[in-house]
């Protein structure tokens, strides 16, 4: 059985595991890079579950082969947007493939305030859902 201790937002990979550390972002990164996929990093203010665009923090890391400079970009990222989430991203080119093949979060906000599930009636019987964002009720930069 899986476990959310603390009812953090949980996207992606890794998302029920403790935050990951340094060393084990670079392991990852290093998975991403041996199999010749480009990492990229992101953040947001709004982790909508429905949000997958999220702002890119620099360009995709297409030719880089060395984590260490996949981590400074995360580590710049987090200097700037210390109050936000951000994840690495690490994206397969190959023809028949070019999708997101990895991507976790590496930098969460000190209280993550969670989703409402709202439920509305529709007509008949009719039960419709959906999710809104505590976060969201503050303006865009004064969320966290």
């Amino acid at each position: 059985m899986m476990t959310n201790h603390g009812n953090r937002i949980t996207q992606g990979q890794f998302s029920f595991l403790p935050d990951l550390t340094d060393a084990q972002i670079t392991a990852q990164i290093n998975y991403a890079l041996k199999n010749k996929w480009a990492v990229s990093v992101e953040y947001t203010d709004d982790p909508h579950p429905r949000n997958t665009y999220w702002e890119m923090y620099g360009n995709p890391m297409f030719d880089l082969r060395d984590p260490a400079g996949i981590l400074v970009e995360i580590n710049n990222c987090r200097k700037t947007f210390p109050s936000h989430y951000i994840r690495v991203t690490a994206f397969d080119s190959t023809k028949g493939w070019e999708t997101p093949r990895m991507s976790y979060i590496v930098n969460r906000p000190k209280v993550e305030p969670g989703f409402r599930l709202d439920r509305i009636e529709a007509e008949g019987r009719t039960q419709r859902y959906s999710i809104h964002s505590y976060a969201t009720e503050k303006p865009e930069g004064e969320r966290y």
